[in-house]
């Protein structure tokens, strides 16, 4: 949504809004920062600008409904995600040469245009989550059989070794037996 704050510009001294922001995402797209994740509803956004003798403030606040995988079990999580956003609005030319690490601190208008849903996506970029579990204690899956271990154990020889690691025992049971020799 390109909010229109050019009332603001002329002297009006509150705009407020509230919309909603469709994520059309691909889940599958391993290049995004949402891979794996999908929403079933649209994000909802709800906020208010205030020009206080030119100074633009803008305040938000952000909800969106998203269902994911957890990273060590692979169980369906839902949840929802909200984000609270505080930025100070200016044109391009009120920044002047302000330094580019300082310009996160500003939401910057365009021909009289907040671009709004930028904005969000690349605070939710910043801010969304990169894995999910299904609980803190997750114990996720075993690594020979597959089974879910949050259902209980599987039967699976504890002792057995993976294959790939047997050079790595040989190695320490070689070391511990040098160690009992000294």
């Amino acid at each position: 949504m390109r909010l229109d704050i050019r009332p603001l510009l002329a002297g009006e001294r509150h705009i407020a809004f509230d919309y909603e922001l469709p994520l059309d995402t691909d889940k599958y797209d391993a290049t995004s920062f949402l891979f794996g994740v999908s929403f079933p509803s649209p994000m909802k956004v709800v906020g208010e600008i205030t020009n206080t003798a030119g100074y633009m403030r803008m305040q938000l606040t952000t909800s969106v409904d998203y269902q994911a995988e957890c990273a060590r079990c692979l169980t369906p999580v839902c949840g929802c995600f909200s984000l609270d956003l505080e930025k100070t609005v200016a044109t391009k030319d009120m920044l002047g040469d302000i330094d580019e690490d300082k310009l996160d601190d500003y939401a910057i208008v365009e021909d009289g245009f907040l671009d709004m849903d930028e904005l969000l996506l690349l605070q939710m970029e910043m801010e969304f989550p990169v894995r999910f579990l299904c609980k803190d204690d997750c114990r996720g899956l075993c690594q020979r059989c597959g089974k879910n271990l949050n259902d209980g154990q599987c039967d699976c020889e504890k002792n057995e070794l993976d294959p790939r690691l047997e050079p790595l025992r040989a190695l320490y049971e070689r070391l511990k037996k040098e160690e009992e020799n000294k």
